[in-house]
């Protein structure tokens, strides 16, 4: 689905260059669920972006879908789920929902019945007449999912969905995002600063270093799919944890 080899990219500033993604090798398969952890500025969103065409490499390959980016953009290949919930105030949800199918050209008649079809997968069945500051801040970030699903792209982006909310709501959130990966199969590319959350979700976590972003370890998750909340405390997930901190610590070492 997404592949990176040897990927740079250097912002040219007035201080002179940022070395934002340094040598980044990276091969995503469909259907992987897919946490980019690291410190801030290590990188994480940046590489996000470019899968999403919002930002071009100086260096390197990347391919989405076996296309450039700024293809598979056009071919509407990904939904992209931001730090905030990013709703219109003035839209109730269902309003927020179908405006990529509005843009899109969707019939009434399939906006309609797509919108329906998003807001009983993220639990908000009955909610869509409601406007944003009618919703808590965990339902605002499910309408904001449910807009990115809308248009049923293969691919889903989410940068730091959750990291605003509070740990009970965001333990909710990740059981939730969990069940709607395991309903729809789509591949997910997942940036977060948690290492319990990065472990919890996914099928392989990227650990990236501080400025230049590099990957300094790819671990490919042996725990099962069904992954109830309390996995947390099983020796397994605590190893796989450990192994994150490590590579956390070892990105350090370029520095």
């Amino acid at each position: 689905m997404i592949s990176a080899k040897s990927l740079d990219l250097t912002f040219e500033t007035n201080d002179g260059p940022v070395h934002a993604l340094k040598g980044v090798d990276l091969d995503i398969g469909k259907g992987e669920f897919v946490s980019f952890i690291g410190p801030s500025g290590c990188g994480k969103t940046t590489f996000l972006r470019c899968i999403a065409a919002l930002e071009t490499p100086t260096g390197g390959e990347l391919t989405v879908n076996g296309m450039t980016p700024e293809n598979a953009r056009q071919a509407r290949a990904y939904g992209y789920v931001f730090q905030a919930a990013g709703l219109y105030p003035w839209r109730t949800i269902a309003g927020n929902i179908k405006l990529p199918l509005e843009i899109m050209g969707f019939s009434k008649a399939e906006q309609k019945k797509r919108v329906e079809q998003v807001l009983e997968l993220v639990d908000l069945a009955g909610f869509g007449g409601k406007f944003p500051w009618q919703l808590s801040g965990g339902m605002q970030q499910r309408a904001s999912i449910a807009r990115a699903l809308s248009f049923d792209a293969d691919i889903l982006l989410m940068d730091e969905p959750f990291g605003a909310l509070d740990e009970i709501v965001r333990d909710h959130l990740n059981e939730e995002l969990l069940k709607l990966w395991a309903r729809t199969g789509k591949t997910i590319g997942f940036v977060t600063h948690s290492i319990p959350e990065a472990v919890y979700l996914s099928t392989k976590i990227v650990v990236m270093s501080p400025r230049p972003g590099r990957i300094t370890d790819v671990i490919d998750s042996p725990l099962p799919k069904e992954r109830p909340l309390d996995i947390r405390d099983t020796p397994e997930f605590l190893e796989i944890a450990h192994r994150v901190r490590e590579g956390l610590r070892a990105g350090h070492a370029y520095d």
